[in-house]
Parts: structure tokens; C-alpha cells; sequence
């Protein structure tokens, strides 16, 4: 009777760690509850703000029940005439579905990039992707006076699958030879010479096809504004997997983030994540592409924003960026086609507008880190 007092004792000194780590589990995991409702309640606010303001004003009731009449089994009389109906469901809500689209796939890869470079200043145009949709844009422009709608947007996105897989297997090759000790550092080193040959070929079409200048920068400033179901359909597939397999390689990008050698002591092939990861994040960049240009910035400012507010876990960064990229580039279109109406800005401006100075601020932060 009197060992068992002690002895129950050091089993609820024992136990106590173990309550504590878990309340520490449930605050978490509600705290990021929270975080992902209130970005999926900003991303839904900018999508209706989107959807109201126009050059052809809708009413809020009218939107609203024509939305609602699209779910099965609710019928509402929008009120809403043909003019106003045609303007919501076949230029409005076409372009604020792909603005929301793009900007979280940008992020989302921005995300994925930063995670397996260990970088917040790596984006998803670090491994040619962008030189190479430029490229394959370009061709398509050229070759086709009267191009199909679905020409440029497949040759960019094959251009840009083109340009990472010539990045990747360039830095393979490299590795293998012992010219730079391998590692990601390589596979940059062969995404900028990649990215480099691209932009110069791209450079000489342009120069070779004066008369078609006006449509290659067109593109190459980005936008959403010629947006259409067909493409919401051409690229929501691969959007989808691109999403799915970020996602569910949260947790390993945060154990790839201690190290590769505790990764393998963990069982985790630190190579495999990163070819998996760097795969899903690149086809991500090419379905935004593909679709709405080179939009830049949106890949390094709202993983880097979100990582400050959020903390660093990926398994928390990756969701919240596909839902905050995607309201930023809501509200960068919106401002677009707003603040000079009739006419628009380039989309790639706006973002450009807010991303340069951020972008400056980001590089003096890391600077200052690394100096300390």
C-alpha cells in the first residue's frame, strides 16, 4: 500500500507530458482551422466583389439568386435580364473563376518551390517554366495568323512542362558528372542557363516576326481578360492533380525542412519528395500559364506572407496560399480592368506594382538573417 502511492504518482508525472503535447496538437490544428476559413471567406468575398463591379453595374440580389440557381434542385428568378445574365455567366464569371484559379496555382507552386529549395525567394519560374511557355507562346503566335483558341494555351503549357524537364535532366546530368557537388544548387545553376537559352530564343522570333509584336507582348504581360469556359475545362484537370499531390506532401516538405540526413533516418527518400513535389508545382505553373501569360510575383509574396502570419509548417502554408494567391490575383484583376476604365492594365503590372517593392523587403529580411 505504500509503494503504490509513488507509483502512481510517477505515472501522472509521466502521463502529464503527453496531455500536454496533445492540447498542443488540438490548439494547433483548430488554430489552423480557423486561418483556412477565414482565407476561404476573403477568397469568396473578392469572387463576389469581382463578380459585382464592372463596367456593366449587377445588382447584388440578381447575382446572387442567379448563382444559387445553378445548384441543383434551387430555382430562383434572378430577375436578372438577358443582356445581365449573358455579361455574369459568360464574361464575368469565366474570368473571376480563372483569376482565382491562377493566382492559387501560382501560389500554391511558389509554396511547393520555396519548400524544396529551402528558399523564400525561390518562385515557380526559377526552372524555366516561364522561358519556356515564352517560347512555345511565341511559336504559336507566329505560326498562326488566325490562331485557334486552344493553340497558344497548349503550346504554352508544353513549352513550359518543356523547359523544367530540360532544366531537370540538365541538372541530373550535371549532378552525375561531379561538376557541382549535385543538390538543388545544380538543378538552379541549370534552371537559369535553361531559362537563359530559352528567353534568347524566344528573343530572336520576336525579332524575326516584327509584325506580331503587339500579340507576344500582349501575352507576355498576362492577363485573364480573354478567359472562357473551354479553358477553365482544358486546364482543371491537371490543376487538380497538380493541387492534390502539393497537399499531401505538406508534412514531408516540413521534414525535408530539418535536413536530408534526418529525413532518411526517418525513412523519407529526400530525392523522391523533391522530384514529386517539384513535378506537381511545375505542372501547376504551366496550367497558370498556359491560360493567363507570365504574371509574376504572385509565387514569392503570398507564400512569404503567408508564412509570416501562419507560421512556417507546410502543411499549413500550401493550403493557405492556393486560397490567399487566389483571392490577391482576384483583387489584382479586379484593380486591372477598374482603375483605367474603359481600357485595362496588363494584369503582370498590377502584380509587378505590389511585388517589386515586397519582394525588395523579402531580400533585405533574408539579407539581414543571414547576416545575424
Amino acid at each position: 500500500m505504500t509503494s503504490a502511492g509513488p507509483r502512481s504518482r510517477l505515472r501522472g508525472l509521466a502521463a502529464r507530458p503527453r496531455r500536454e503535447r496533445r492540447a498542443r496538437r488540438e490548439q494547433r490544428a483548430r488554430l489552423r482551422a480557423v486561418q483556412l476559413v477565414v482565407a476561404l471567406v476573403a477568397l469568396g468575398a473578392s469572387i463576389l466583389g469581382a463578380l459585382l463591379v464592372g463596367a456593366a453595374g449587377l445588382p447584388v440580389s440578381g447575382v446572387l439568386k442567379a448563382l444559387a440557381d445553378t445548384v441543383p434542385f434551387v430555382h430562383l428568378d434572378s430577375g436578372l435580364s438577358v443582356v445581365e445574365h449573358n455579361v455574369l455567366f459568360e464574361l464575368r464569371l469565366p474570368r473571376v473563376l480563372m483569376a482565382a484559379l491562377v493566382g492559387g496555382l501560382l501560389a500554391i507552386a511558389g509554396a511547393g518551390y520555396q519548400g524544396v529549395f529551402r528558399n523564400p525567394l525561390a518562385d515557380p519560374y526559377l526552372l524555366g517554366a516561364a522561358a519556356g511557355a515564352g517560347v512555345g507562346a511565341t511559336l504559336a503566335i507566329v505560326a498562326f495568323s488566325s490562331a485557334p483558341d486552344f493553340a497558344v494555351p497548349v503550346a504554352a503549357f508544353t513549352g513550359a512542362i518543356t523547359g523544367v524537364l530540360l532544366a531537370y535532366g540538365l541538372g541530373q546530368v550535371a549532378s552525375r558528372g561531379g561538376s557541382g557537388g549535385g543538390g538543388t544548387g545544380t538543378l538552379v545553376l541549370a534552371g537559369v542557363a535553361v531559362a537563359n537559352f530559352l528567353s534568347a530564343v524566344q528573343t530572336f522570333l520576336q525579332q524575326a516576326n516584327s509584325q506580331q509584336l503587339q500579340r507576344i507582348f500582349a501575352w507576355v504581360l498576362g492577363g485573364v481578360g480573354t478567359a472562357d469556359w473551354g479553358q477553365l475545362r482544358m486546364v482543371a484537370p491537371y490543376a487538380l492533380i497538380a493541387v492534390v499531390v502539393l497537399l499531401t506532401h505538406g508534412r514531408l516538405l516540413d521534414v525535408l525542412a530539418v535536413g536530408d540526413e534526418e529525413a532518411a533516418t526517418l525513412g523519407m527518400s529526400a530525392a523522391r519528395v523533391r522530384f514529386l513535389v517539384l513535378l506537381a508545382a511545375s505542372l501547376a505553373t504551366a496550367c497558370a500559364v498556359a491560360v493567363s501569360g507570365l504574371i509574376a510575383f504572385v509565387g514569392i509574396v503570398v507564400p512569404h506572407l503567408v508564412r509570416r502570419l501562419a507560421g512556417g509548417s507546410y502543411r499549413i502554408v500550401l493550403p493557405l496560399s492556393l486560397l490567399v494567391g487566389g483571392a490577391f490575383l482576384e483583387l489584382a484583376d479586379l484593380v486591372a480592368r477598374t482603375v483605367v476604365a474603359p481600357a485595362e492594365l496588363p494584369l503582370g503590372v498590377v502584380t509587378a506594382f505590389v511585388g517589386g517593392p515586397f519582394f525588395v523587403l523579402v531580400l533585405r529580411a533574408t539579407r539581414r538573417q543571414v547576416d545575424v
